[in-house]
């Protein structure tokens, strides 16, 4: 593995080298009909890919030629094998189950394709099993596919996006947003080669990885996953992360490599809003030259898979109405198989075809139709199996579209060498703890991550015989700096205990400074008085996905984590400087946290070597460099600036993208005003125009969720597990829309008992969306209809409430199908709500047996004069 790097472009500005090189030459080549055709990149001197100053803009998609190239004897091989599969077994083949929901037997029974473990899945449903356990799994799964008539392989596909980061015991590496940071395509490559060896490790063939969202609205919770919001890094890691995972070999995928999945195809970083599977308004010249540049660098790179995105394309204005992307035919056939030639496999996301107008997580003839060869199915895949050899033997899916996709699935398994492997324990790097060099790698991947942002006095960097105070929720987690998709989906749940061979900041900073010089108070309840530095390690805790959308709440750090705020203020301003270690999966606005720091380091998600970060704080140690890193997203100086993007009218950030102080050099940063809005839109005496959002996916600050009964009138909180009991109601985390998105409530009679949400700090002016004809919209599905009086209210601090009668709206509903409900706003004012002082837009109550599942609480402005909204009138 390449040890010694340098940032390209600036080569190959001072040789005076073409300034649009990069990932395609600095004139793209074009076919005869005039496509441009982009290959494989200008490297620079290190053997990596450029990061560009400017990429070649396109008129139309490009075509992109694979470094893997096609392969008579491949095609030969894999026509024999479709020639002899009945319809079930190709269907089986497209057919892709989670661990937790199906055994090695039904594997051979039903001759299934892939299988995948999400997030928080593991062997036995053992958070710590070993590799061995992984291993013994994945052998069980492998006989049983050998074992089968057609004796087809099947794959195992994890969500290895930070290393195989699902794993007990594994190195974990900073996240995407802080490999951005480091502007360095070769140690993207690295880690992507340690990434590989650890997969084989524990028997996978698959990592869902690279994500090439190029992002541009910080609230989204998925902003950490991107490299960037500048294309040109996006474009060059691409190519380089693919490289790593796969190797480069032009005939297929070496021992040492798995398949990379280029993810998510396309635009999911340039959702409205900054929401996790909403709707991208792009141009189709935005996307080809903004959105698309990821996949022009993975697909060169040779890239055997492609996941399709949960967002929508869609821009009335423009005439673009393609809706979700899982059934898009112009987006996944026209232009990513034919346009760029793409010849792997199409792979859905968790559910994602169900989301496609008409469809059901269970029957998706439209998805197929449009492209996606491998449906994950998580849980339905049986009912999944039996719709759709029903829709082909109807005509609505033709044999030709499952001969195509299957096609494609076993060309990818030739070429991943999967069809004549042995089995998985028995190959190259099986059962290895880790990575060999892995935790050097992470901690060289640490150290280039770091952005000096600010550094009055030449605060850092600190003597190695400094004595410190610490301070901070952050700086002796674990989970707060590994983030999400560590250990568990969300990343939430884990202890330091989870990561036997990690090392936390504080841990990092003892091995530079000596444990005798280093004071740990993590409420900072300590006087800072004869110390020579306070080092503040703070900022976001864990998110994934949906999870981490701001949606109208600001990106005032102090309001989303105000206890930082508070450690700040005990040991600021004391006569010791303070430096703050900023740990967070975005740029936020932090103008109070830096008017009480002296010095001010942009940290994102390090991951498990967190002594990466001590290497830059302390003088000398353990590296002979300083500071390199660049601000891989523009940093807002007010709570409600975004998007801020250097593309878009009157761009003023507090730091621009590409800032970072070099080594320990001084940045004056000035006094910064503190202005702290409420929210970016909605609320008061005018007319809200952005939705109020009360659970999505999770409570949305400054609203929890509570059941109620007479144990607890008062409520006992669910919390993040989903989780909460009484005797007579209880609930439990379930999938409405996606995965884990809803409340799965039981009320099972015994007693009253309610669900709610509420702002345990008091009410709110909401007159705004009364104003605006809102309506509370929530998705349901009623798993048993109620047995007796069962209302829905809105309170304005108890007795002060509005409440509708809902037994017949739910008796009414059909059982087991996700609805949709709308209930003006008008009709709980009607019924005695004041909207000047709301603190419970949500609550459920019932005295008899009843369950039902809720997701997606919001108020909605307009939605009360929808078409399908309810009358106040039937309500009663």
């Amino acid at each position: 593995m390449a040890r010694s790097r340098l940032l390209s472009v600036g080569l190959a500005a001072l040789l005076g080298l073409s300034a649009v090189s990069g990932v395609a030459s600095a004139a793209p080549e074009t076919d005869t009909a005039r496509q441009p055709v982009v290959g494989k990149p200008d490297l620079g001197w290190n053997g990596c890919a450029r990061i560009d100053q400017k990429l070649p803009t396109y008129s139309d998609w490009p075509r992109v030629r694979s470094n893997i190239v096609d392969n008579a004897a491949v095609e030969r091989r894999v026509a024999a094998l479709l020639k002899d599969m009945t319809l079930a077994e190709k269907v089986g083949q497209m057919t892709q189950p989670e661990i937790a929901a199906i055994t090695p037997e039904e594997v051979r029974q039903y001759s299934i394709g892939t299988v995948l473990n999400g997030g928080g899945s593991w062997p036995g449903k053992d958070k710590h099993a070993t590799p061995k356990q992984w291993l013994d799994l994945a052998d069980a799964y492998w006989q049983a596919s050998v074992s089968s008539r057609t004796k087809i392989p099947v794959i195992w596909g994890i969500d290895a996006v930070h290393g195989n980061n699902n794993v007990y015991g594994t190195t974990v590496f900073p996240h995407n947003i802080g490999l951005g940071a480091a502007q360095d395509p070769c140690l993207v490559r690295d880690i992507g080669a340690a990434t590989a060896e650890q997969v084989r490790a524990t028997g996978q063939d698959w990592a869902f990885a690279p994500t090439l969202a190029v992002v541009k609205d910080d609230r989204w919770g998925r902003t950490y996953e991107g490299f960037s919001e500048d294309p040109r890094i996006t474009r060059a890691y691409g190519y380089e992360a693919v490289r790593g995972l796969q190797g480069n070999n032009p005939r297929g995928i070496g021992p040492d490599g798995v398949i990379a999945t280029a993810k998510h195809f396309i635009g999911d970083g340039g959702t409205l809003g900054g929401k996790d599977q909403g709707v991208n308004p792009s141009s189709a010249a935005d996307m080809i030259n903004t959105h698309g540049q990821g996949y022009y660098g993975a697909l060169a790179a040779g890239a055997q898979t492609v996941m399709a995105s949960f967002n929508s394309w869609t821009n009335a204005e423009l005439g673009i109405k393609e809706g979700k992307i899982h059934g898009s035919k112009l987006l996944l056939n026209d232009v990513l198989k034919n346009k760029i030639g793409f010849d792997g496999v199409v792979v859905s996301d968790w559910n994602g075809h169900g989301q496609v107008e008409g469809c059901t997580n269970a029957s998706c003839a439209r998805a197929v139709n449009a492209g996606i060869d491998v449906f994950m199915v998580p849980h339905d895949w049986k009912a999944f199996i039996t719709n759709t050899i029903a829709q082909v033997e109807s005509g609505q899916i033709p044999i030709s579209r499952i001969d195509d996709a299957v096609t494609r699935i076993l060309r990818v398994k030739a070429r991943a060498g999967v069809l004549d492997a042995p089995k998985p324990s028995a190959r190259a790097h099986a059962g290895k703890p880790d990575a060999k060099d892995a935790r050097k790698i992470a901690r060289e991947a640490v150290r280039k991550s770091q952005v000096l942002l600010k550094n009055n006095n030449r605060v850092l960097p600190l003597s190695p015989r400094a004595k410190v105070l610490v301070v901070g929720k952050s700086a002796d987690s674990m989970q707060n700096q590994t983030g999400g998709w560590t250990l568990t989906w969300q990343g939430t749940g884990n202890t330091n205990a989870d990561f036997p061979h990690g090392t936390t900041i504080l841990g990092g900073l003892k091995e530079a400074l000596g444990q005798a010089n280093v004071t740990f108070s993590e409420n900072g309840d300590v006087d800072p008085k004869g110390f020579d530095a306070v080092i503040a390690v703070i900022g976001e805790t864990p998110y994934a996905e949906g999870n981490g959308d701001i949606g109208k709440r600001t990106l005032e750090a102090a309001k989303l984590y105000p206890n930082d705020l508070a450690v700040l203020d005990k040991v600021s301003g004391k006569g010791t400087p303070v430096v703050t270690v900023y740990v967070s999966g975005r740029p936020m606005y932090v103008n109070s946290e830096l008017n009480r720091s002296d010095a001010f380091v942009a940290a994102w998600l390090p991951g498990t070597e967190g002594g990466g970060v001590a290497d830059l704080l302390v003088r000398g140690w353990n590296t002979g460099i300083g500071y390199t890193g660049k601000l891989p997203y523009s940093w807002p100086k007010e709570a409600c600036q975004t998007p801020l993007n250097p593309e878009t009218a009157g761009y003023d950030p507090l730091f621009r993208l590409g800032y970072g102080l070099h080594n320990w050099e001084t940045g004056k940063v000035g006094k910064l005003p503190e202005p702290s809005p409420a929210n970016c839109g909605g609320g008061g005496g005018g007319t809200a125009d952005e939705d109020l959002e009360v659970f999505v996916r999770q409570d949305i600050a400054p609203y929890k969720s509570f059941i109620g009964s007479p144990e607890n009138w008062g409520g006992t909180e669910i919390g993040p597990d989903g989780e909460a009991a009484h005797a007579s109601i209880t609930t439990v985390p379930t999938d409405v829309n996606v995965q884990g998105d809803g409340l799965k409530v039981t009320w099972n009679g015994t007693a009253p008992g309610q669900v709610f949400l509420q702002n345990p700090a008091g009410g709110t002016d909401l007159r705004g969306y009364l104003n605006a004809d809102a309506a509370l919209t929530f998705d349901v599905i009623v798993g048993q209809k109620p047995a007796g009086r069962t209302v829905i209210s809105s309170h304005c601090v108890y007795p002060c409430q509005g409440e509708v009668t809902a037994t017949k709206l739910f008796t009414d509903l059909p059982v087991g199908t996700k609805s949709t409900v709308k209930i003006p706003i008008a009709c709980f004012a009607e019924k005695g709500l004041d909207a000047e002082s709301v603190n419970t837009p949500f609550l459920v109550y019932t005295d008899a047996a009843f369950q039902a599942s809720f997701a997606n609480i919001r108020w909605v402005p307009k939605a009360g004069a929808d078409p399908d909204a309810k009358k106040c009138s039937d309500l009663t």
